[in-house]
């Protein structure tokens, strides 16, 4: 933070007041548009471990429904968890959960909403707890998986406009 007031090059903190104090920004007057965002999380465990997340064969049971429905919930939780977060009204929330090798599993979340605020926030709360709830489930045969690779893939809508990792 800086301890001066923004030059046009150096873009302004939104959820700042001048004096650095948080705050939740007035979107009052902000345009209704359709918001789209997909967020990912990486669940690292063994070969093994993998196959009975989706076999269905670990000691907890089902993982991917278990942690798929976690996700949707957790998305619709998001302005309780994240303080300075809007409540939106989700309209679709997809969540997906593949291998993407031996040793990993991928979880995407897709956020979309018409709204005056994005929906990013959205998609890593679903992608985290999802990737949470896989670990939750897997513990008793690999308490030492790792969850990682959280980020935002893409983004549609919005003043900011549409983006996407390459």
């Amino acid at each position: 933070m800086t301890d001066h007031a923004p030059t046009p090059a150096e873009p302004r903190l939104t959820h700042l007041r001048d004096d650095g104090s948080a705050h939740m920004v007035d979107v009052t007057d902000k345009q209704v548009t359709k918001r789209v965002a997909s967020a990912q999380a990486v669940l690292t465990t063994r070969p093994e471990v993998v196959s009975a997340i989706f076999d269905g064969t670990l000691p907890k049971g089902e993982a991917v429904g278990t942690a798929r429905i976690a996700g949707i919930m957790a998305a619709k939780q998001t302005s309780a968890l994240i303080p300075l977060c809007h409540p939106l009204p989700l309209s679709k929330l997809d969540v997906d959960i593949t291998t993407v090798s031996p040793e990993q599993v991928r979880v995407v979340a897709t956020a979309t909403t018409k709204g005056v605020t994005g929906v990013e926030m959205e998609a890593l709360t679903a992608a985290s707890v999802a990737a949470l709830t896989l670990y939750d489930m897997i513990k008793a045969v690999d308490n030492r998986a790792v969850i990682g690779d959280i980020m935002v893939l893409a983004k549609a809508g919005g003043k900011s406009g549409d983006w996407s990792r390459s």
